[in-house]
């Protein structure tokens, strides 16, 4: 059965502070990388899917995604299909 990858990135939404990506941001100017204006910090879930990627099972991860994978008072999310036999 083909097996195909559904990739969910988290993101705090652009208003939310976002302490991590700021510590990082500082972190790499101190080790002398410069020309990076901002980070912002996310987070990434890769979901294996048994069968075709059709609307159903997006609906399906898109709702996983939304009441267990994200805060959606706070965060963002996307969900894209990464490979794998998409419909």
């Amino acid at each position: 059965m083909p097996v195909a990858r559904v990739v969910v990135d988290v993101m705090l939404k652009p208003e939310i502070l976002d302490p991590q990506g700021q510590a990082v941001s500082r972190a790499l100017v101190r080790l002398g990388f410069d020309g990076i204006s901002d980070v912002r910090q996310g987070k990434r879930f890769e979901l294996e899917v048994e069968g075709p990627v059709d609307d159903d099972a997006l609906g399906r991860i898109h709702k996983i995604a939304e009441s267990f994978l994200a805060n959606t008072v706070i965060e963002d999310f996307t969900v894209r299909v990464e490979n794998g036999d998409a419909s």
